[in-house]
């Protein structure tokens, strides 16, 4: 009986532990998987796609979904599920690309601001802010608007108004970091601002700004998808989740159109939400501790 009494209280623990790991990171891990999984299927679409995602069928035209179909056929005949597989490819390049080289363009700009301090930093985060002045989907619009329909040119639009956000980031933190005892020491050292920049500040700064990016990974996605809905972003018949949403808004009875590529995008950006979280808790010490 004693036995059993003490297994019992080694057994409890465990559990809770359990618990609370599912508690913590069962989200982030769902998130992780759904990331992970429209990865591979950017990465195999070829492998797995039935058609060619530009075969045009009129005489199959607005299918719904069967055994020859899974997700039915568009107003051209064209497979939805082969279209997805390939819009994939789009959605995930863009949002990683433009969230990727904006946080490198702006948490250089913000650092150099922060560390160079006087003129140098005045000019940088007056132009910060007045970017940030726009609404960032308006400003990527009519910059796309002008540069003209394509999937570079939307990209670059979407470039100008995405690096502000992190230079303002990087910004405060460098500035919280360069007051710092070990910054002191390395310019006593006589270790150079680049160095002391990239190599010091910067790598332990680094956190919250791996947060931003995997959180806005989901909102650059969705910024994609939106200009192209309006008619701005990848050029016809290539196939992309926001154009394909935008193909068939008209085509209330033929639902399966529009309503697979609308949850190819909301899955994808709940598991990158799903993730950044699981990220942020992570790198949070006082979150490790709960």
């Amino acid at each position: 009986m004693a036995e059993t009494k003490s297994l019992a209280r080694s057994v409890r623990p465990v559990a809770t532990r359990a618990q609370r790991w599912r508690r913590r990171y069962g989200l982030p891990a769902i998130g992780c998987a759904i990331v992970v999984l429209w990865i591979l299927v950017a990465v195999f679409a070829p492998l797995l796609s039935p058609y060619d995602p530009n075969f045009v069928d009129v005489a199959n035209r607005l299918k719904p979904p069967s055994e020859t179909h899974w997700l039915g056929t568009d107003a051209l005949g064209r497979d939805v599920f082969t279209r997805l597989l390939f819009g994939a490819r789009i959605s995930l390049m863009t949002g990683f690309v433009v969230v990727l080289v904006g946080a490198v363009v702006g948490t250089l700009l913000g650092g150099i601001a922060a560390f160079a301090r006087g003129k140098v930093e005045e000019a940088i985060m007056r132009l910060t802010d007045l970017v940030l002045c726009f609404p960032p989907i308006i400003l990527a619009l009519a910059i796309a608007a002008a540069l003209g329909i394509g999937t570079l040119n939307t990209i670059i639009a979407m470039l100008v108004v995405w690096w502000p956000k992190f230079a303002r980031l990087a910004h405060s933190l460098v500035l919280t970091q360069r007051s710092q005892e070990y910054v002191e020491a390395a310019i006593i050292a006589g270790f150079g601002p680049s160095r002391i920049l990239l190599r010091h500040i910067i790598p332990n700064a680094i956190g919250p700004l791996i947060v931003l990016v995997t959180l806005d990974i989901g909102n650059a996605i969705i910024t994609f998808a939106g200009l192209s809905f309006l008619g701005l972003g990848v050029v016809p018949p290539t196939a992309e989740w926001g154009s394909m949403v935008a193909e068939g808004r008209e085509l209330v009875a033929q639902w399966w159109v529009a309503a697979f590529p609308g949850f190819c995008i909301l899955s994808i950006v709940l598991g990158f939400n799903f993730l950044g979280d699981g990220v942020r808790d992570w790198l949070d010490p006082k979150a490790r501790k709960r």
